[in-house]
């Protein structure tokens, strides 16, 4: 009884216009999403400071296209599961998603592909390639080599993934194309993985030696 009045007193000694700590922890969850992805999509910007004319040009550019391909690759990834699962409600975004993430890494590899190309130049020019052969090898032939293949791979897994939704549409949930649906998934698991992989490998490398 005295619990309840107790309770009771407790209860309207807290004003209603005061936030509940549930409302305090979702704005505080939000709120740390929103500063930790804008700084995330500030480090891009950080070339623009960098002494090298390649890297403020190519780097930055190659940056934001490397990012915005990782976001994008990583979110349709990470629907995958569900859709492993049978989950038909995020079929339609998924087409669209993996649509949309072949189309951005396509625009990764080609700035990508660009920014080799200074890359691979002679050392007389500053070149990162014959730099980091001459002075630390492994970085050439661990984290490049890394680096070029697993963003090269995510393109054809990219357009292989969104041939298959679109052509199978909701009947890749049927039980006769469980086996495609796997596999689909599958892919789209190793894109993000190569995705992310290319990022992390790439920061690295820079790290060492810019453009």
């Amino acid at each position: 009884m005295q619990e309840s009045k107790f309770q009771s007193l407790e209860s309207k000694s807290v004003s209603p216009e005061f936030p509940r700590q549930l409302d305090i922890a979702t704005v505080s969850v939000y709120g740390l999403a929103i500063l930790s992805g804008g700084l995330f999509l500030f480090l891009p910007l950080v070339n623009l400071l960098h002494p090298s004319p390649w890297q403020r040009s190519l780097g930055t550019i190659h940056s934001f296209s490397a990012v915005l391909t990782t976001i994008v690759v990583a979110y349709t990834g990470h629907l995958a599961f569900p859709l492993l699962r049978g989950s038909s409600k995020v079929l339609p975004q998924m087409r669209t998603l993996t649509f949309w993430s072949t189309v951005i890494t396509t625009l990764g590899v080609f700035t990508g592909n660009i920014a080799y190309t200074r890359y691979r130049a002679n050392i007389a020019y500053g070149g990162a390639r014959a730099w980091l052969k001459a002075n630390t090898p492994l970085v050439q032939y661990i984290f490049m080599e890394f680096h070029e293949f697993s963003c090269l791979f995510t393109l054809p897994l990219g357009v292989a993934c969104t041939w298959i939704l679109w052509h199978y549409s909701d009947s890749i949930l049927d039980k006769q194309n469980r086996p495609v649906l796997t596999a689909t998934c599958v892919a789209l698991m190793g894109m993000m993985f190569f995705a992310m992989g290319g990022l992390v490998s790439g920061l690295a490398i820079a790290k060492v030696h810019a453009l």
